[in-house]
Protein backbone atom coordinates (compact mmCIF):
# COMPACT_ATOMS: atom_id res chain seq x y z
CA UNK A 1 0.00 0.00 0.00
CA UNK A 2 2.92 2.30 0.72
CA UNK A 3 3.95 2.01 -2.92
CA UNK A 4 0.86 3.83 -4.18
CA UNK A 5 1.44 7.57 -4.25
CA UNK A 6 -0.30 10.69 -5.47
CA UNK A 7 0.30 11.25 -9.17
CA UNK A 8 0.99 7.59 -9.92
CA UNK A 9 -0.59 6.17 -13.10
CA UNK A 10 -2.11 2.70 -12.96
CA UNK A 11 -4.34 0.28 -14.85
CA UNK A 12 -7.40 -0.89 -12.93
CA UNK A 13 -10.66 -2.75 -13.49
CA UNK A 14 -13.82 -1.23 -12.01
CA UNK A 15 -15.54 -3.79 -9.80
CA UNK A 16 -18.76 -2.03 -8.89
CA UNK A 17 -20.51 1.27 -8.28
CA UNK A 18 -20.19 2.61 -4.75
CA UNK A 19 -23.05 4.36 -2.95
CA UNK A 20 -23.14 7.88 -4.35
CA UNK A 21 -22.31 6.77 -7.89
CA UNK A 22 -18.52 6.52 -8.07
CA UNK A 23 -16.79 3.55 -9.59
CA UNK A 24 -14.84 1.32 -7.21
CA UNK A 25 -11.58 -0.43 -8.12
CA UNK A 26 -8.87 -2.04 -6.00
CA UNK A 27 -5.10 -1.84 -6.16
CA UNK A 28 -3.36 -4.42 -3.94
CA UNK A 29 -6.45 -4.39 -1.71
CA UNK A 30 -6.68 -0.61 -1.48
CA UNK A 31 -10.05 0.81 -2.60
CA UNK A 32 -9.82 3.46 -5.30
CA UNK A 33 -12.86 5.64 -6.04
CA UNK A 34 -13.27 6.98 -9.57
CA UNK A 35 -15.68 9.54 -11.02
CA UNK A 36 -17.21 8.70 -14.42
CA UNK A 37 -16.30 5.02 -14.17
CA UNK A 38 -18.52 2.02 -14.92
CA UNK A 39 -18.41 -1.58 -13.66
CA UNK A 40 -16.38 -3.79 -15.97
CA UNK A 41 -14.27 -1.01 -17.49
CA UNK A 42 -10.52 -1.43 -17.71
CA UNK A 43 -9.05 2.03 -17.16
CA UNK A 44 -5.84 3.98 -17.11
CA UNK A 45 -6.03 6.26 -14.06
CA UNK A 46 -3.96 8.74 -12.10
CA UNK A 47 -4.06 8.75 -8.28
CA UNK A 48 -5.21 12.21 -7.10
CA UNK A 49 -5.57 11.62 -3.36
CA UNK A 50 -4.19 8.93 -1.07
CA UNK A 51 -5.76 8.18 2.30
CA UNK A 52 -5.04 5.47 4.84
CA UNK A 53 -8.00 3.34 3.78
CA UNK A 54 -8.76 4.48 0.24
CA UNK A 55 -7.60 6.57 -2.67
CA UNK A 56 -9.27 8.73 -5.28
CA UNK A 57 -8.30 8.66 -8.91
CA UNK A 58 -8.97 10.36 -12.21
CA UNK A 59 -9.76 8.43 -15.37
CA UNK A 60 -7.20 9.13 -18.10
CA UNK A 61 -8.41 6.68 -20.74
CA UNK A 62 -10.61 3.63 -21.28
CA UNK A 63 -8.64 0.53 -22.22
CA UNK A 64 -11.69 -1.72 -22.57
CA UNK A 65 -15.33 -0.78 -22.29
CA UNK A 66 -18.03 -1.93 -19.86
CA UNK A 67 -20.71 -4.26 -21.32
CA UNK A 68 -23.27 -2.13 -19.43
CA UNK A 69 -22.34 1.12 -21.14
CA UNK A 70 -24.97 3.14 -23.02
CA UNK A 71 -24.37 6.07 -25.35
CA UNK A 72 -25.08 9.43 -23.59
CA UNK A 73 -27.86 11.43 -25.23
CA UNK A 74 -27.18 14.96 -23.91
CA UNK A 75 -24.53 17.32 -25.27
CA UNK A 76 -23.78 18.53 -21.72
CA UNK A 77 -22.89 15.06 -20.42
CA UNK A 78 -19.51 15.14 -18.75
CA UNK A 79 -19.84 18.83 -17.84
CA UNK A 80 -23.19 18.85 -16.05
CA UNK A 81 -23.44 16.96 -12.77
CA UNK A 82 -27.12 16.13 -13.21
CA UNK A 83 -27.55 12.94 -15.24
CA UNK A 84 -24.29 11.28 -14.20
CA UNK A 85 -25.44 7.78 -15.20
CA UNK A 86 -26.51 8.59 -18.76
CA UNK A 87 -23.73 6.31 -20.00
CA UNK A 88 -25.06 3.34 -17.98
CA UNK A 89 -27.80 1.14 -19.42
CA UNK A 90 -31.09 1.64 -17.58
CA UNK A 91 -31.36 -2.00 -16.43
CA UNK A 92 -27.90 -1.61 -14.88
CA UNK A 93 -28.98 1.59 -13.14
CA UNK A 94 -31.89 -0.24 -11.51
CA UNK A 95 -29.61 -3.10 -10.43
CA UNK A 96 -27.13 -0.81 -8.69
CA UNK A 97 -29.82 1.29 -7.05
CA UNK A 98 -31.24 -1.82 -5.38
CA UNK A 99 -27.71 -2.82 -4.35
CA UNK A 100 -27.09 0.59 -2.77
CA UNK A 101 -30.36 0.50 -0.84
CA UNK A 102 -29.50 -2.99 0.42
CA UNK A 103 -25.96 -1.90 1.30
CA UNK A 104 -27.15 1.07 3.39
CA UNK A 105 -29.76 -0.93 5.27
CA UNK A 106 -27.34 -3.79 5.94
CA UNK A 107 -24.28 -1.82 7.00
CA UNK A 108 -25.80 1.34 8.49
CA UNK A 109 -29.01 0.00 10.04
CA UNK A 110 -27.70 -3.47 10.88
CA UNK A 111 -30.54 -5.18 9.01
CA UNK A 112 -29.30 -8.65 8.12
CA UNK A 113 -31.25 -10.59 5.52
CA UNK A 114 -33.70 -7.74 4.98
CA UNK A 115 -36.04 -8.41 2.03
CA UNK A 116 -35.35 -5.79 -0.66
CA UNK A 117 -37.43 -5.96 -3.84
CA UNK A 118 -36.10 -5.15 -7.32
CA UNK A 119 -36.13 -1.43 -8.04
CA UNK A 120 -39.40 -0.24 -9.59
CA UNK A 121 -38.57 1.61 -12.84
CA UNK A 122 -39.73 5.13 -13.60
CA UNK A 123 -42.63 5.33 -16.12
CA UNK A 124 -40.52 7.82 -18.08
CA UNK A 125 -36.72 8.06 -18.12
CA UNK A 126 -36.47 11.46 -19.83
CA UNK A 127 -38.51 14.66 -19.39
CA UNK A 128 -39.87 13.25 -16.13
CA UNK A 129 -39.23 16.16 -13.73
CA UNK A 130 -41.86 18.80 -12.98
CA UNK A 131 -39.43 21.26 -11.37
CA UNK A 132 -35.98 22.61 -12.23
CA UNK A 133 -33.88 25.28 -10.51
CA UNK A 134 -31.36 27.34 -12.47
CA UNK A 135 -28.74 29.78 -11.17
CA UNK A 136 -27.59 33.17 -12.48
CA UNK A 137 -23.86 33.83 -12.22
CA UNK A 138 -21.21 36.31 -13.28
CA UNK A 139 -18.73 33.46 -13.85
CA UNK A 140 -19.58 31.39 -16.91
CA UNK A 141 -18.00 28.00 -17.46
CA UNK A 142 -16.80 27.85 -21.04
CA UNK A 143 -17.64 25.37 -23.76
CA UNK A 144 -14.93 22.77 -24.58
CA UNK A 145 -13.97 24.59 -27.79
CA UNK A 146 -13.74 27.90 -25.87
CA UNK A 147 -11.53 26.31 -23.20
CA UNK A 148 -9.19 24.99 -25.89
CA UNK A 149 -9.03 28.40 -27.57
CA UNK A 150 -8.72 30.60 -24.46
CA UNK A 151 -6.69 28.32 -22.21
CA UNK A 152 -9.01 28.82 -19.24
CA UNK A 153 -12.18 27.14 -17.99
CA UNK A 154 -14.27 30.22 -17.17
CA UNK A 155 -14.52 33.96 -17.58
CA UNK A 156 -16.46 36.87 -16.09
CA UNK A 157 -19.60 36.68 -18.16
CA UNK A 158 -23.38 36.35 -17.87
CA UNK A 159 -24.59 32.82 -17.18
CA UNK A 160 -27.91 31.16 -16.37
CA UNK A 161 -27.91 27.42 -16.02
CA UNK A 162 -26.55 24.76 -13.68
CA UNK A 163 -23.51 24.65 -11.43
CA UNK A 164 -20.36 22.87 -12.46
CA UNK A 165 -19.78 20.00 -9.99
CA UNK A 166 -17.27 21.06 -7.36
CA UNK A 167 -17.46 24.78 -8.23
CA UNK A 168 -19.87 26.78 -6.08
CA UNK A 169 -19.53 29.99 -8.10
CA UNK A 170 -19.33 28.76 -11.70
CA UNK A 171 -22.32 28.05 -13.91
CA UNK A 172 -22.59 26.76 -17.46
CA UNK A 173 -25.29 27.91 -19.87
CA UNK A 174 -27.73 25.02 -20.35
CA UNK A 175 -28.74 24.79 -24.00
CA UNK A 176 -30.56 21.46 -23.82
CA UNK A 177 -31.84 19.30 -20.97
CA UNK A 178 -33.72 16.01 -20.90
CA UNK A 179 -34.97 16.29 -17.33
CA UNK A 180 -38.01 18.58 -17.39
CA UNK A 181 -39.34 19.36 -20.88
CA UNK A 182 -38.34 21.00 -24.13
CA UNK A 183 -40.61 23.94 -23.24
CA UNK A 184 -38.72 24.44 -19.97
CA UNK A 185 -35.41 24.68 -21.83
CA UNK A 186 -36.88 27.17 -24.28
CA UNK A 187 -38.07 29.36 -21.39
CA UNK A 188 -34.64 29.10 -19.76
CA UNK A 189 -32.90 30.27 -22.93
CA UNK A 190 -35.36 33.13 -23.40
CA UNK A 191 -34.95 34.35 -19.80
CA UNK A 192 -31.17 34.22 -20.16
CA UNK A 193 -31.27 36.25 -23.40
CA UNK A 194 -33.69 38.83 -21.98
CA UNK A 195 -31.88 39.31 -18.65
CA UNK A 196 -28.47 39.53 -20.28
CA UNK A 197 -29.73 42.45 -22.38
CA UNK A 198 -31.20 44.20 -19.34
CA UNK A 199 -29.41 46.90 -17.37
CA UNK A 200 -29.09 44.64 -14.31
CA UNK A 201 -26.23 42.26 -13.49
CA UNK A 202 -26.35 38.62 -12.38
CA UNK A 203 -25.71 37.97 -8.71
CA UNK A 204 -22.08 37.40 -7.74
CA UNK A 205 -21.51 34.97 -4.88
CA UNK A 206 -17.99 36.26 -4.34
CA UNK A 207 -18.84 39.96 -4.31
CA UNK A 208 -22.42 39.60 -2.97
CA UNK A 209 -23.86 42.04 -5.46
CA UNK A 210 -25.96 41.91 -8.59
CA UNK A 211 -29.69 41.41 -9.10
CA UNK A 212 -30.69 38.20 -10.94
CA UNK A 213 -30.28 35.13 -8.66
CA UNK A 214 -32.42 32.10 -9.55
CA UNK A 215 -34.99 30.90 -12.04
CA UNK A 216 -37.33 28.08 -11.02
CA UNK A 217 -39.66 26.49 -13.56
CA UNK A 218 -42.50 24.22 -12.43
CA UNK A 219 -44.93 22.47 -14.76
CA UNK A 220 -47.94 20.21 -14.60
CA UNK A 221 -47.16 17.10 -16.59
CA UNK A 222 -50.85 16.36 -17.18
CA UNK A 223 -52.25 19.90 -17.24
CA UNK A 224 -49.43 21.50 -19.25
CA UNK A 225 -49.47 24.57 -16.98
CA UNK A 226 -46.15 26.28 -16.24
CA UNK A 227 -45.17 28.47 -13.26
CA UNK A 228 -42.12 30.71 -13.59
CA UNK A 229 -40.55 31.73 -10.28
CA UNK A 230 -37.87 34.42 -10.43
CA UNK A 231 -35.71 35.05 -7.36
CA UNK A 232 -33.74 38.30 -7.24
CA UNK A 233 -31.40 39.91 -4.72
CA UNK A 234 -31.84 42.91 -2.46
CA UNK A 235 -34.86 44.79 -1.25
CA UNK A 236 -35.36 46.94 -4.35
CA UNK A 237 -37.78 44.96 -6.56
CA UNK A 238 -36.90 46.80 -9.81
CA UNK A 239 -40.54 46.14 -10.55
CA UNK A 240 -40.41 47.57 -14.05
CA UNK A 241 -37.72 45.12 -15.19
CA UNK A 242 -39.36 42.09 -13.57
CA UNK A 243 -42.83 42.88 -14.84
CA UNK A 244 -41.51 43.54 -18.34
CA UNK A 245 -39.89 40.10 -18.30
CA UNK A 246 -43.15 38.53 -17.11
CA UNK A 247 -45.10 40.18 -19.95
CA UNK A 248 -42.51 39.11 -22.47
CA UNK A 249 -42.64 35.47 -21.36
CA UNK A 250 -46.45 35.39 -21.36
CA UNK A 251 -46.49 36.69 -24.92
CA UNK A 252 -43.91 34.15 -26.03
CA UNK A 253 -45.09 31.01 -24.17
CA UNK A 254 -48.80 30.27 -23.94
CA UNK A 255 -48.25 27.47 -21.41
CA UNK A 256 -47.03 29.93 -18.75
CA UNK A 257 -50.07 30.53 -16.55
CA UNK A 258 -48.45 32.38 -13.64
CA UNK A 259 -45.28 34.35 -12.83
CA UNK A 260 -44.04 34.73 -9.25
CA UNK A 261 -41.27 37.04 -8.04
CA UNK A 262 -39.35 36.60 -4.78
CA UNK A 263 -36.65 38.78 -3.26
CA UNK A 264 -33.90 37.35 -1.07
CA UNK A 265 -31.29 39.05 1.11
CA UNK A 266 -29.81 35.70 2.17
CA UNK A 267 -26.19 35.04 1.32
CA UNK A 268 -26.88 31.32 1.08
CA UNK A 269 -27.45 30.07 -2.44
CA UNK A 270 -30.97 28.78 -1.85
CA UNK A 271 -33.75 29.39 -4.37
CA UNK A 272 -36.26 30.81 -1.90
CA UNK A 273 -37.29 34.36 -1.09
CA UNK A 274 -37.86 36.49 2.00
CA UNK A 275 -40.68 38.35 0.27
CA UNK A 276 -42.84 36.86 -2.49
CA UNK A 277 -45.39 38.47 -4.79
CA UNK A 278 -47.53 37.12 -7.59
CA UNK A 279 -46.89 39.20 -10.71
CA UNK A 280 -49.35 37.47 -13.06
CA UNK A 281 -51.82 34.61 -12.83
CA UNK A 282 -53.13 32.85 -9.71
CA UNK A 283 -49.72 32.13 -8.16
CA UNK A 284 -49.98 28.37 -8.58
CA UNK A 285 -50.28 25.67 -11.22
CA UNK A 286 -52.36 22.51 -11.12
CA UNK A 287 -51.38 18.88 -11.56
CA UNK A 288 -53.46 15.71 -11.77
CA UNK A 289 -52.19 12.72 -9.81
CA UNK A 290 -54.13 9.58 -8.93
CA UNK A 291 -57.28 11.11 -10.39
CA UNK A 292 -57.01 14.11 -8.03
CA UNK A 293 -56.23 17.72 -8.87
CA UNK A 294 -53.47 19.50 -6.94
CA UNK A 295 -52.52 23.16 -6.67
CA UNK A 296 -48.77 23.74 -6.46
CA UNK A 297 -47.41 27.15 -5.49
CA UNK A 298 -43.90 28.54 -5.85
CA UNK A 299 -42.41 27.28 -2.56
CA UNK A 300 -44.44 24.11 -2.05
CA UNK A 301 -42.91 20.64 -2.12
CA UNK A 302 -44.39 18.25 -4.66
CA UNK A 303 -42.90 15.00 -5.91
CA UNK A 304 -40.63 15.95 -8.81
CA UNK A 305 -41.51 12.79 -10.77
CA UNK A 306 -45.33 12.80 -10.57
CA UNK A 307 -45.89 9.79 -12.84
CA UNK A 308 -43.48 7.74 -10.75
CA UNK A 309 -45.08 9.11 -7.58
CA UNK A 310 -48.43 7.62 -8.63
CA UNK A 311 -46.89 4.14 -8.55
CA UNK A 312 -45.25 4.90 -5.21
CA UNK A 313 -48.52 6.09 -3.63
CA UNK A 314 -50.42 3.02 -4.84
CA UNK A 315 -47.73 0.87 -3.25
CA UNK A 316 -48.12 2.76 0.05
CA UNK A 317 -51.86 2.04 -0.05
CA UNK A 318 -51.22 -1.65 -0.71
CA UNK A 319 -48.63 -1.95 2.06
CA UNK A 320 -50.97 -0.16 4.48
CA UNK A 321 -53.60 -2.89 4.05
CA UNK A 322 -56.25 -0.24 4.63
CA UNK A 323 -59.79 -1.35 5.55
CA UNK A 324 -61.54 2.04 5.82
CA UNK A 325 -61.67 2.66 9.56
CA UNK A 326 -58.09 3.71 10.22
CA UNK A 327 -56.63 6.98 11.48
CA UNK A 328 -53.58 7.87 9.40
CA UNK A 329 -50.83 10.34 10.23
CA UNK A 330 -48.89 11.80 7.29
CA UNK A 331 -45.59 13.32 8.47
CA UNK A 332 -43.82 15.87 6.24
CA UNK A 333 -47.00 15.94 4.17
CA UNK A 334 -46.07 18.78 1.79
CA UNK A 335 -49.05 19.76 -0.34
CA UNK A 336 -50.99 16.74 0.91
CA UNK A 337 -50.55 14.39 -2.05
CA UNK A 338 -50.10 11.18 -0.04
CA UNK A 339 -52.84 12.19 2.42
CA UNK A 340 -55.33 12.88 -0.36
CA UNK A 341 -54.59 9.70 -2.32
CA UNK A 342 -55.17 7.63 0.84
CA UNK A 343 -58.07 9.68 2.25
CA UNK A 344 -60.82 7.66 0.57
CA UNK A 345 -59.41 4.45 2.07
CA UNK A 346 -59.29 5.53 5.74
CA UNK A 347 -61.51 7.24 8.31
CA UNK A 348 -59.23 10.21 9.04
CA UNK A 349 -55.90 11.66 7.87
CA UNK A 350 -53.82 14.10 9.93
CA UNK A 351 -50.95 15.80 8.11
CA UNK A 352 -47.92 17.59 9.59
CA UNK A 353 -45.68 19.95 7.62
CA UNK A 354 -43.18 22.71 8.39
CA UNK A 355 -43.86 24.97 5.37
CA UNK A 356 -47.01 27.00 5.97
CA UNK A 357 -47.46 27.70 2.26
CA UNK A 358 -47.52 23.95 1.60
CA UNK A 359 -50.13 23.44 4.33
CA UNK A 360 -52.28 26.16 2.77
CA UNK A 361 -51.96 24.32 -0.55
CA UNK A 362 -52.87 21.01 1.12
CA UNK A 363 -56.04 22.50 2.58
CA UNK A 364 -56.95 24.12 -0.73
CA UNK A 365 -56.28 20.84 -2.53
CA UNK A 366 -58.66 18.97 -0.25
CA UNK A 367 -61.36 21.58 -0.81
CA UNK A 368 -60.73 21.46 -4.56
CA UNK A 369 -61.34 17.70 -4.56
CA UNK A 370 -64.19 17.61 -2.03
CA UNK A 371 -62.14 15.74 0.58
CA UNK A 372 -63.34 16.47 4.12
CA UNK A 373 -61.57 13.88 6.30
CA UNK A 374 -58.08 15.45 6.22
CA UNK A 375 -56.65 18.04 8.62
CA UNK A 376 -53.23 19.67 8.30
CA UNK A 377 -50.99 21.33 10.88
CA UNK A 378 -48.08 23.67 10.19
CA UNK A 379 -44.96 23.79 12.32
CA UNK A 380 -41.75 22.03 13.20
CA UNK A 381 -42.61 18.38 13.68
CA UNK A 382 -40.37 17.96 16.68
CA UNK A 383 -42.39 20.75 18.33
CA UNK A 384 -45.80 19.62 17.09
CA UNK A 385 -45.09 16.09 18.30
CA UNK A 386 -42.62 16.80 21.10
CA UNK A 387 -42.57 14.49 24.07
CA UNK A 388 -44.69 15.85 26.90
CA UNK A 389 -47.43 17.23 24.63
CA UNK A 390 -50.60 15.24 24.13
CA UNK A 391 -49.83 13.05 21.11
CA UNK A 392 -53.51 12.17 20.78
CA UNK A 393 -54.86 15.71 20.43
CA UNK A 394 -55.36 15.09 16.71
CA UNK A 395 -58.15 12.55 17.06
CA UNK A 396 -56.65 9.54 18.77
CA UNK A 397 -53.78 7.11 18.29
CA UNK A 398 -52.92 6.58 14.61
CA UNK A 399 -53.21 3.07 13.24
CA UNK A 400 -50.70 3.85 10.48
CA UNK A 401 -48.06 6.56 10.11
CA UNK A 402 -46.58 7.48 6.75
CA UNK A 403 -43.41 9.54 6.97
CA UNK A 404 -41.72 11.16 3.96
CA UNK A 405 -38.99 13.47 5.33
CA UNK A 406 -36.46 15.55 3.38
CA UNK A 407 -32.99 14.14 2.60
CA UNK A 408 -31.77 14.87 6.13
CA UNK A 409 -34.27 12.34 7.50
CA UNK A 410 -36.37 12.56 10.65
CA UNK A 411 -35.35 14.49 13.73
CA UNK A 412 -34.50 12.02 16.57
CA UNK A 413 -37.30 13.54 18.67
CA UNK A 414 -39.79 12.79 15.90
CA UNK A 415 -38.56 9.18 15.83
CA UNK A 416 -38.88 8.93 19.61
CA UNK A 417 -42.40 10.35 19.54
CA UNK A 418 -43.35 7.84 16.86
CA UNK A 419 -42.27 5.03 19.17
CA UNK A 420 -44.09 6.64 22.11
CA UNK A 421 -47.31 6.91 20.10
CA UNK A 422 -46.81 3.35 18.87
CA UNK A 423 -48.85 2.96 15.69
CA UNK A 424 -49.38 -0.62 14.57
CA UNK A 425 -47.51 0.07 11.34
CA UNK A 426 -45.17 2.70 9.87
CA UNK A 427 -44.46 3.21 6.19
CA UNK A 428 -41.22 5.14 5.80
CA UNK A 429 -40.57 6.87 2.47
CA UNK A 430 -37.11 8.29 1.86
CA UNK A 431 -35.02 9.75 -0.96
CA UNK A 432 -31.80 9.09 0.99
CA UNK A 433 -31.02 5.46 1.95
CA UNK A 434 -28.28 6.50 4.39
CA UNK A 435 -30.52 8.72 6.56
CA UNK A 436 -33.32 6.18 6.15
CA UNK A 437 -30.99 3.56 7.60
CA UNK A 438 -30.18 5.83 10.54
CA UNK A 439 -33.89 6.38 11.27
CA UNK A 440 -34.67 2.67 10.94
CA UNK A 441 -31.87 1.78 13.36
CA UNK A 442 -33.73 3.80 16.00
CA UNK A 443 -37.16 2.41 15.13
CA UNK A 444 -35.90 -1.18 15.35
CA UNK A 445 -36.14 -0.86 19.13
CA UNK A 446 -39.90 -1.46 18.77
CA UNK A 447 -40.47 -2.29 15.10
CA UNK A 448 -39.42 -4.90 12.58
CA UNK A 449 -38.99 -4.40 8.84
CA UNK A 450 -41.47 -6.36 6.75
CA UNK A 451 -40.52 -5.20 3.25
CA UNK A 452 -38.30 -2.72 1.36
CA UNK A 453 -39.20 -1.46 -2.12
CA UNK A 454 -36.76 0.79 -4.02
CA UNK A 455 -38.34 3.17 -6.54
CA UNK A 456 -36.44 4.91 -9.30
CA UNK A 457 -37.85 8.43 -9.34
CA UNK A 458 -34.56 9.92 -10.60
CA UNK A 459 -33.42 8.09 -13.77
CA UNK A 460 -29.80 8.58 -14.90
CA UNK A 461 -28.73 9.68 -11.41
CA UNK A 462 -27.49 7.64 -8.43
CA UNK A 463 -30.49 8.78 -6.34
CA UNK A 464 -33.03 6.22 -5.20
CA UNK A 465 -36.36 6.47 -3.33
CA UNK A 466 -37.23 3.71 -0.85
CA UNK A 467 -40.48 2.60 0.75
CA UNK A 468 -40.19 0.53 3.93
CA UNK A 469 -43.03 -1.21 5.79
CA UNK A 470 -42.48 -1.62 9.55
CA UNK A 471 -44.66 -3.48 12.03
CA UNK A 472 -44.76 -2.96 15.81
CA UNK A 473 -43.41 -5.93 17.76
CA UNK A 474 -43.47 -4.63 21.35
Amino acid sequence: MEGIVKGQELEVTVERLAFGGKGLARVDGLVVFLERALPGQRLRIRIQKKRSRHAEGRVLSVISQSPGRSEPFCSHFGVCGGCRWQDLAYAEQLHWKREHALECLTHLAGLKGVPVDSAVPSPATTFYRNKMEFTFSDRRWLLPEEIEQEGTCFRRDFALGLHIPGHFDKVFNVEECFLQSAASTEILREVRSWCEKSSLAPYSIRHRNGFWRFLVIREGKRTGQILVHLITAGRDPFAGEVEALARHLHERFSRITTFVHSMSVKQAQVATGDVTRVVTGPGYIEEILGGLRFRISAHSFFQTNPLGAERLYETIAELGDLRGGETLWDLYCGTGSIAMVLASRVRRVVGFEMVEEAVADARANCALNGIDNCSFHAGDLKDLMRKGSDPFQYGGRPDLVVTDPPRAGMHPKVVQTLMDVGPKSIIAVSCNPSTLARDLSLLLEKYTVERVLPFDLFPHTPHIECVVKLNRVV
